[in-house]
């Protein structure tokens, strides 16, 4: 890889976010946002806060290990948006950004007379990113959506898990970071827009269709193919080998041998270089047809080898082989350690904080982590002294509960 040459400021830098809403769906584009080097300034409740802040598995002293990722790169503005003085300093946040995002449920900006047409009027080239579960139109769009339910609707949660069992999830919020991700793309195409035109625009992304994009080949296997996708546990049916085998050392591996040529190495890793002759397993058609009995015949090799002998012996012969990472396994890595794909982030509330790194890398203008999730409403003085609000002024507005 060529070597980078780290910029202080990403290449997004000189666009501010204003970044309205609260958990994962909205949180997440603006924490891209920010790995990209823009300005994102959160506005919170001043009372509780983003609920995100108490949530998670792990928290230290209360505090929510997951916040600290999520809420990277972001500064902490607290205002009361249901107060007429909140709606009115958010209006004079939004009118000195490039974009404001939001995962209300729809009705809410126009309920605080926030919505586009209004905040656009003098600003024309706002862009306003709206995730929701639904989008802004259609019979579902005033309905709460949660991620579960937009992975459930755009066919994710039913083809997901072993087929013995109901569907399951996936283990993250995906749902949630994929409606996040293509917001982010969505909301980087209409700035690349406003450039061209001078002209802002809402981003309409809702966490269903988001998972609905994802979905490959799901819709026209059906209404063509007259296919319905099942669920089908650790294999993709018809494509084989490519499974999770066990080991002798009691470690699950992923082998994935599934072209003609690989899966020959694969046979000669074996010990048996007949197989890729055999009938049966010649090409990708016959492999498929006896998937089961194959993964059976590896399993039974595979167990025959530690973890890392057969990583050792399967690399040595050019064949995809992996084990199934944990955080314990990442940290200590080698190539984890030489990305830098987890980093240790310094954090007011815990010292520092290991977590992922901003991803993708660039060449030029990279991407990079700048601090951790604030304490709340960190950034209230400076963003409201930065609008020509005076200590007397704020201390009437904190005293009002406008903010904290």
């Amino acid at each position: 890889m060529a070597e980078q040459q780290h910029c202080e400021s990403g290449p997004l830098a000189g666009i501010r976010v204003i970044e309205m809403g609260q958990l994962i769906a909205g949180p997440f584009c603006g924490q891209l946002m920010g790995d990209l080097g823009a300005e994102v300034i959160k506005i919170e409740d001043p009372v509780r806060g983003d609920p995100l802040r108490q949530w998670g598995q792990a928290r230290v002293e209360g505090d929510s290990l997951w916040w600290s990722v999520l809420a990277r790169n972001k500064k902490s503005v607290t205002l009361n948006l249901r107060e007429p003085a909140g709606q009115s300093i958010a209006r004079e946040l939004i009118a000195s950004a490039d974009v404001v995002l939001e995962n209300f449920r729809p009705g809410s900006m126009e309920k605080w007379q926030l919505d586009y047409e209004s905040l656009s009027a003098d600003h024309p080239g706002l862009v306003m990113t709206r995730v929701s579960g639904y989008g802004q139109t259609g019979p579902c769009s005033q309905q709460p959506g949660y991620g579960s339910i937009g992975e459930a609707m755009g066919g994710l949660r039913y083809i997901v898990g072993d087929p013995a069992t109901p569907p399951s999830r996936v283990g993250i919020s995906i749902g949630d970071t994929l409606a996040a991700i293509f917001a982010t793309m969505g909301t980087l195409a209409a700035l690349l827009d406003v450039k061209n035109s001078g002209r802002g625009q809402v981003v309409d992304a809702s966490i269903y269709e988001s998972v609905l994009g994802v979905m490959e080949s799901l819709v026209p296997d059906w209404t063509e193919g007259g296919i319905q996708r099942e669920r089908t546990g650790s294999i993709l049916p018809k494509i084989a080998p490519s499974n999770v085998y066990p080991t002798g050392s009691g470690e699950w591996m992923i082998i994935a041998a599934n072209q003609d040529t690989v899966f020959a190495r694969l046979a000669t890793a074996m010990g048996r270089p007949e197989l890729a002759e055999d009938p049966r397993y010649a090409n990708h058609h016959a492999r498929g047809e006896h998937q089961a009995e194959l993964d059976e015949l590896i399993a039974e090799f595979s167990m025959t080898k530690t973890s890392e002998e057969l990583t050792e012996l399967l690399q040595s012969h050019s064949v995809p082989v992996g084990k199934i990472f944990r955080p314990r396994d990442m940290v200590t890595d080698p190539q984890f350690i030489a990305r830098e794909s987890i980093i240790a982030v310094d954090s007011e509330q815990h010292g520092s904080v290991h977590m992922h790194n901003a991803f993708p890398r660039l060449s030029r203008t990279d991407t990079r982590v700048r601090w951790s999730g604030p304490v709340l409403g960190k950034h209230t003085a400076e963003i409201l002294t930065d609008l020509g609000y005076d200590t007397d002024r704020q201390d009437q507005l904190r005293a009002a509960g406008v903010i904290r």
